[in-house]
């Protein structure tokens, strides 16, 4: 078999099985470079976090309060614009007032649509509030159980909270959703979502590489060999 004949078919099958997913790989590369990331990250959405400062004597000692808990960790947080610590132990996450060391109570669902509405940039009203225990795939990777306040938007603004502190945990909107998606065709992990470096996505980069060199190799057969003209006698 000629050389050009194996250098067309070898470009055109690769073609059939690579070529859809090097269109996927440039749409999905369009979107993610044309919206900013900072929009994908929602920082548009959340006010800026305000810490008024406390003094540190006011503070009770972290130390003694873990202890007491018998709790593995112990942090500083700021909720409402009031410090807390927050104590990670057999009973999961707890809230302390830190100028006192006082149990504080898990915020009820009124308390989280105000904590929500104050990280809100937006006018929009809460259109849902609702505690989850199920976890859905765009906050993948956190412990339920949730609060999940969705606003009345077309973006469809979404903050997660901690139901123990009322903390802001995470931000989704549709834009960040459809990057989720397009980036699941980029990567080609369509269950995790975050291998960028498994088997599927190395064999069709691979295959992609292939496909290209095949193509210059055609290119070779693709301009006609001039003829040399034979000199002429006298």
């Amino acid at each position: 078999m000629r050389t050009h004949v194996i250098a067309r078919k070898t470009h055109k099958w690769l073609g059939l099985f690579i070529g859809l997913q090097v269109v996927v790989w440039s749409l999905s590369g369009i979107y993610m470079t044309v919206v900013h990331i900072d929009t994908i990250h929602g920082d548009h959405l959340v006010r800026e976090a305000s810490s008024p400062g406390i003094e540190a004597g006011a503070l009770q000692d972290p130390f003694v309060l873990a202890a007491r808990e018998e709790s593995t960790g112990i942090r500083l947080a700021w909720v409402d614009e009031r410090p807390i610590y927050v104590t990670e132990g057999p009973l999961g996450e707890r809230a302390f007032a830190a100028t006192s060391a006082a149990l504080l109570q898990p915020p009820n669902e009124q308390a989280i649509r105000a904590l929500a509405s104050s990280h809100y940039t937006g006018s929009e009203p809460i259109a849902s509030a609702e505690l989850i225990t199920d976890v859905p795939g765009e906050i993948r990777g956190r412990t339920p159980p949730l609060w999940r306040v969705e606003f009345a938007h077309w973006n469809r603004p979404t903050f997660y909270l901690s139901p123990a502190t009322g903390e802001l945990l995470a931000r989704r909107h549709e834009l960040w959703r459809v990057f989720d998606f397009v980036w699941m065709l980029h990567i080609m992990d369509y269950d995790e979502r975050e291998n960028v470096n498994n088997p599927l996505l190395r064999a069709f980069t691979w295959g992609a590489v292939l496909m290209a060199l095949s193509g210059i190799w055609l290119l070779f057969y693709a301009f006609p060999k001039r003829k040399k003209k034979g000199r002429s006698t006298p």
